[in-house]
C-alpha cells in the first residue's frame, strides 16, 4: 500500500556510537550497509539504517511508493522538491532494498520516498 511509513534513516555524527546507543536503548541488530557505510538495522516491525558524518541530524521518513517516477513528479506537481542526488547507492542496494529519495514538502520539511524492490 502506497504511503505507509516503510524505512527509516538515522543520522549520526559517530555511527559507532549511534549504534551503540541505539542497541543498548532498544536490542536493535545491525548489519553492515551494502554500500560499507553505517549500518542497517533490523527491528521487529521496520526496516531502517544509520549512517555517520550527519550531527545534529534529525531521522529520516521514508514513505512506500509503488512507483519512484511517478511519486517525484507528483511531490514537485504539488510544489515539493526533489533532491537530484541517489541515496540507494549501487545497483546491487537497489536490488537488495530498493530505491530511495529524500524530499522536501511544499513548506520545506523533509521526507523521503522508498520503492521497494520487486521479487521475484
Amino acid at each position: 500500500m502506497a504511503g505507509e511509513l516503510s524505512f527509516f534513516e538515522l543520522g549520526v555524527a559517530d555511527v559507532e556510537r549511534g549504534r551503540a546507543f541505539y542497541e543498548g536503548l532498544f536490542g536493535w541488530s545491525f548489519d553492515p550497509s551494502p554500500s560499507g557505510e553505517g549500518f542497517s538495522i533490523r527491528t521487529p516491525t521496520l526496516p531502517g539504517g544509520i549512517h555517520g558524518g550527519d550531527p545534529a541530524a534529525a531521522p529520516y521518513m521514508f514513505y512506500r511508493v509503488t512507483d519512484m517516477d511517478a511519486a517525484m513528479a507528483r511531490v514537485r506537481e504539488l510544489g515539493g522538491t526533489v533532491d537530484d542526488a541517489d541515496v540507494e547507492g549501487s545497483d546491487d542496494s537497489i536490488e537488495r532494498f530498493g530505491r530511495f529519495k529524500l524530499c522536501r514538502d511544499d513548506q520545506g520539511s523533509p521526507f523521503g520516498l522508498h520503492q521497494p524492490p520487486t521479487t521475484a
